[in-house]
C-alpha cells in the first residue's frame, strides 16, 4: 500500500515546518516520522494542530500512563498499527508494561484493571463503537475525575480516533521504528 500523500520535504513544508519535522523525528526515534512529514505539508495548520494535540499529550492533565492508555485503547479499537508503534515506545516509559498492553488488547473486561482504569477504558470503548458515552459509564468515569478531566478524557479519544482516520486515509506509512 503506497502512500496517497508523499512525506514531505524542504520544499513541500518549508523551513519551519521542516525543522519542527527534524526535531519531531529525532524524538520518534526515528530518520523520518512520516505523521509528521506528511501532516507538514499542510504549514501553519499543521502547527496548529501540533500545539493543540501537544496541549492533550503531554501537557495535558492526565497522568500519562491514562493518556498512553487511551492512545493505546483507540489504536488497537482502530487498529492503526502507527498509533501502536509509536505509543507502545512512549507507553513503557509511562509504565505501559507488557502485562498491561496485553490487558488493553481485551479492553475494560480484562482482569486487573483498577476501577478507575476500567472506567477509563470503557469511556473509550463506547466513544470509539457508538460517538457516545453512555450514562453508566459516564457516571463511573465522574467518580474518579473532575469535570475539567473528563472533557479532556472526551477530547483526548476524539484526537487520536480522527488521528488514526487521518492515518488510514492517507494511507502514512509506518516508520520501521
Amino acid at each position: 500500500m503506497q502512500p496517497r500523500i508523499s512525506p514531505g520535504r524542504l520544499r513541500e513544508l518549508g523551513p519551519i515546518n521542516w525543522v519542527v519535522w527534524q526535531m519531531l523525528s529525532r524524538a520518534a526515534g526515528t530518520d523520518d516520522a512520516h505523521l509528521f512529514s506528511t501532516l507538514g505539508r499542510t504549514k501553519g495548520l499543521f502547527r496548529g494542530w501540533l500545539h493543540f494535540s501537544g496541549r492533550l499529550m503531554p501537557g495535558g492533565r492526565l497522568p500519562r500512563h491514562e493518556s498512553e492508555l487511551v492512545i493505546l485503547r483507540v489504536a488497537r479499537l482502530r487498529d492503526c498499527a502507527y498509533e501502536m508503534d509509536h505509543h507502545i515506545r512512549l507507553g513503557r516509559r509511562a509504565g505501559v508494561t507488557p502485562e498491561i498492553l496485553e490487558r488493553l488488547r481485551t479492553g475494560p473486561s480484562a482482569d486487573g484493571w483498577s476501577d478507575k482504569h476500567r472506567a477509563l477504558l470503557a469511556a473509550v470503548d463506547e466513544l470509539v463503537e457508538t460517538r457516545d458515552i453512555g450514562n453508566a459509564t459516564w457516571a463511573a468515569l465522574a467518580e474518579h475525575y473532575d469535570e475539567r478531566s473528563l472533557i479532556e478524557i472526551v477530547l483526548l479519544i476524539n484526537q487520536y480516533e480522527g488521528l488514526a482516520a487521518t492515518i488510514t486515509a492517507l494511507r502514512i506509512q509506518r516508520d520501521g521504528l
